[in-house]
């Protein structure tokens, strides 16, 4: 694979601006400095751009702080998707999990299946922790019965969450579950009698958001992310 194209699709740009890039400040392949965008690197090789590492593997990964007025899916004929944000979208690209139209927050977007299952799955216990303003405040009733389980109208009652107040006021929550059902956190509010009237994902497993994501902004995870995931896989 080409250098420059290797780049590109780990997110750090167009190939037409990379290549600018290279030419001015070069990559590290193998602790040798290159400024040729057509170098041709593999698997094996340990590249480094911009101060980072760069993985040379088939499965790519980034970070994206979802909008709200886009759907997680990778064609919709009614609205934008989350691909209109994240460049070279390809048909096997997906994210790990779903945000509803009207959310924000975080979402890991990758091509790794098996990733993808382990965040997921609620064996796992991977925990995402959602920031909420809500109809009216919460009461001590509720934190307890988030604890317990919310019976959401389905099989099973969902699993024991954390709900914690980040206001005095009581109508700013934070809320933490370790499953990912259909429109689960304002079911859980809507049982409670209560109304989720602005809903974003902070966290999810490992990963935050933080002040380099900004909203409609994503980025490539590092080498070290990267292995840590896999090591909370083993």
């Amino acid at each position: 694979m080409r250098l420059d194209k290797l780049l590109s699709d780990r997110g750090f740009g167009t190939r037409k601006d990379i290549k600018k890039l290279i030419q001015k400040q070069g990559a590290y392949i193998n602790g040798t400095l290159t400024k040729d965008p057509g170098t041709h690197v593999t698997k094996s090789d340990q590249v480094v751009f911009d101060g980072k590492d760069i993985l040379c593997d088939k499965f790519q990964y980034f970070l994206f702080h979802k909008p709200a007025g886009c759907v997680c899916a990778n064609e919709d004929g009614a609205h934008d998707t989350i691909f209109k944000y994240v460049p070279n979208p390809r048909s096997q690209f997906f994210s790990v999990g779903r945000l509803d139209l009207d959310t924000e927050g975080l979402l890991l977007i990758t091509n790794d299946g098996a990733l993808a299952h382990h965040l997921l799955s609620p064996r796992h216990h991977v925990n995402k922790t959602y920031f909420a303003r809500l109809d009216h405040a919460i009461t001590e009733d509720d934190i307890h019965a988030f604890s317990e389980g919310i019976d959401i109208g389905d099989e099973d009652l969902t699993l024991p969450a954390q709900l914690v107040r980040a206001n005095e006021a009581g109508d700013e929550i934070y809320l933490t579950i370790q499953e990912g059902r259909f429109h689960q956190v304002k079911r859980m509010f809507l049982a409670r009698d209560n109304e989720v009237l602005y809903l974003r994902r902070d966290s999810m497993g490992p990963f935050a958001l933080d002040d380099s994501i900004p909203i409609g902004t994503y980025r490539a995870l590092t080498a070290e992310e990267i292995q840590m995931i896999m090591k909370n896989q083993e």
